[in-house]
């Protein structure tokens, strides 16, 4: 279920291959700059940021990953007719431990793709409320690094196949969303490409807009910074395959 307003645009993927294309981390410097569109995905453990990733980019859904190294996916999409570079940074969970006196503290890692990106995508999952609890004090942390920028976000709460272990209700979702000026999507990894696309979608077109002036130039992007090489979708391929390879050991076995 999407909770939010807006126009739906047509996006394709930039190949039909999926996971069997690889995709490069650094596309091509653009001369239209402001069709490089940035976006990390935030949120404590277990919410499925790395699931939400994989199904918009490949429409796949895999169940089990290995502990998250913050790798950094790009892929080549076609919205509206317009070519556009879409990197998307995975990074590893953060939690209300990490709160402290003066605010949240997180992994040096986490706080440079916060520093990169253009746009910010917050999970949590609809079935653990201290995941929830933690996206205040994560947004917080994003405003303390972007003090006086726009920040184009959007509040996501996954798993929402799961309605029997709920308990986060969608009111608190949409309430927190208002709070911290985005919309709210609630989405399932596991079952609903279309709601996971949506999402991404949206946060890309708020991007955008924040992008363009009056003449459709891109804004000045002061505080934003080079993001170190990590792994991409060829990373990605690799776990795919890993998964299957547990798959068919376990159906042997049985």
């Amino acid at each position: 279920m999407v909770i939010a307003a807006g126009s739906t645009r047509t996006m394709t993927s930039g190949s039909s291959g999926f996971l069997l294309v690889p995709i490069p981390e650094y596309p091509a410097l653009d001369p239209q700059p402001y069709k490089n569109i940035k976006i990390v995905v935030l949120g404590a453990s277990n919410v499925g940021k790395t699931a939400l990733i994989v199904r918009f980019l490949t429409k796949r859904f895999i169940g089990d990953y290995e502990a998250n190294t913050g790798a950094l996916y790009s892929r080549t999409i076609n919205i509206d007719g317009e070519q556009t570079s879409l990197q998307v940074q995975d990074t590893p969970c953060v939690s209300l431990q990490q709160v402290d006196g003066e605010g949240l503290i997180c992994q040096e890692q986490i706080n440079h793709s916060i520093y990169w990106a253009d746009g910010y995508m917050l999970v949590f999952s609809i079935t653990d409320d201290s995941s929830y609890r933690t996206i205040h004090p994560l947004y917080q942390h994003v405003r303390r690094i972007h003090p006086g920028g726009n920040i184009p976000i959007i509040l996501v709460g996954n798993k929402s196949d799961l309605l029997r272990a709920r308990q986060v209700a969608v009111e608190d979702g949409e309430a927190l969303a208002a709070e911290l000026g985005g919309a709210y999507f609630e989405a399932s990894a596991r079952e609903n490409h279309e709601g996971v696309r949506e999402a991404f979608l949206h946060l890309y077109q708020e991007i955008s807009r924040t992008f363009r002036g009056a003449n459709g130039e891109k804004r000045r992007a002061g505080l934003h910074q080079g993001r170190p090489k990590s792994p991409n979708m060829q990373e990605l391929k690799r776990r795919f395959r890993q998964a299957l390879s547990s798959k068919v050991k376990s159906a042997s076995v049985l």
